[in-house]
C-alpha cells in the first residue's frame, strides 16, 4: 500500500458509498462479514454505505431473493465480527417488508453496535433514493400540519434530517463505487450523491479487496472537487 494515501487523510474519502449489484450472489456465509469491515477497507474510511438490496429487486427470482435475505441475516448474526473491529451496523430502508428473522436480527445488531465508532457500515436494504425523499417530504409535510414548523422553514437541511441517512454525521458521501462495470446509480441515496465523485470498477464485489479499494482512492485523491464553484477552498465548500 502506498503510505502518502494512508497519511494525507485530508485528501481522502471518509465517506464512501457503494452499489455491490447483482454481484452479492457471489458472497459467501464466511466472506460476507470480514468482507465488509476492517479486513479490506482503508483505516481512514469513517463511513461505508452499502447498496445490498433495492426497492426495485423484489421482482427477482424469489430463489435469488431468499438466498440474500438469508445472508444478510447470517452477516448482521455475526456479532463477534462486528465487536472485536467495533464496527457500527445500521440498516436503511424500509424493513417491514423483510422476513421477521432478518427484522430481528436488524434490531439486535443495531442496538449492539450503536455506541462504537471505529467504522460505521450501513446497508441499505429494501431502500430506495426516490423513496427515500418521498418519506422525508411527508415527514415533514406532518410537521407542517401539527404546527411545529411552518412551510417557510422548509430548506436542504430539515431535509438533511428527515432523510434515512441521518443515522451517521456523514450523511453525503465523498466517493460512490460501483462495482462489475455498470455505470448509473440505480435509485441509490439520490438527495445524498449531488456533489459526491464517482468511481466505476470492472471487477465483481467479492473480488474488490483493499487493493482496490485503494485504487478508488487515489483517483478521489487526484480530484478536484468543485462543489459547484471554480476551486474553491475546503472551509467555502463545506459551509
Amino acid at each position: 500500500m502506498d503510505n502518502k494515501v494512508v497519511n494525507v487523510e485530508e485528501e481522502l474519502a471518509k465517506d464512501m458509498g457503494k452499489l455491490v449489484d447483482g454481484d452479492a450472489r457471489g458472497w459467501t456465509e464466511e466472506e460476507l462479514p470480514v468482507g465488509l469491515i476492517r479486513e479490506r477497507i482503508p483505516r481512514h474510511v469513517a463511513v461505508l454505505t452499502v447498496f445490498a438490496f433495492s426497492t426495485g429487486n423484489w421482482v427477482r427470482p424469489q430463489v435469488e431473493i431468499d438466498f440474500l435475505m438469508n445472508t444478510f441475516e447470517i452477516f448482521l448474526r455475526d456479532l463477534k465480527v462486528f465487536i472485536r473491529n467495533e464496527v457500527r451496523v445500521s440498516i436503511i430502508g424500509d424493513t417491514t417488508k423483510l422476513p421477521i428473522g432478518l427484522q430481528d436480527a436488524i434490531t439486535k445488531t443495531s442496538q449492539a453496535t450503536k455506541n462504537y465508532a471505529k467504522l460505521h457500515v450501513i446497508l441499505a436494504i429494501n431502500y430506495g433514493g426516490r423513496e427515500d425523499i418521498i418519506q422525508a417530504c411527508q415527514s415533514l409535510c406532518r410537521k407542517v400540519n401539527d404546527n411545529l414548523i411552518e412551510p417557510k422553514d422548509i430548506n436542504e437541511n430539515l431535509i438533511k434530517q428527515e432523510l434515512e441517512t441521518k443515522c451517521t454525521e456523514f450523511p453525503y458521501p465523498d466517493l460512490l463505487i460501483r462495482t462489475s462495470g455498470e455505470h448509473r446509480l440505480s435509485n441509490f441515496l439520490m438527495w445524498q450523491l449531488a456533489y459526491t465523485e464517482l468511481y466505476f470498477e470492472e471487477c465483481l464485489w467479492p473480488d474488490f479487496g483493499e487493493k482496490e479499494f485503494v485504487k478508488a482512492l487515489l483517483s478521489f485523491q487526484g480530484r478536484q472537487r468543485r462543489y459547484g464553484g471554480q476551486g474553491l477552498d475546503e472551509e467555502v465548500r463545506r459551509g
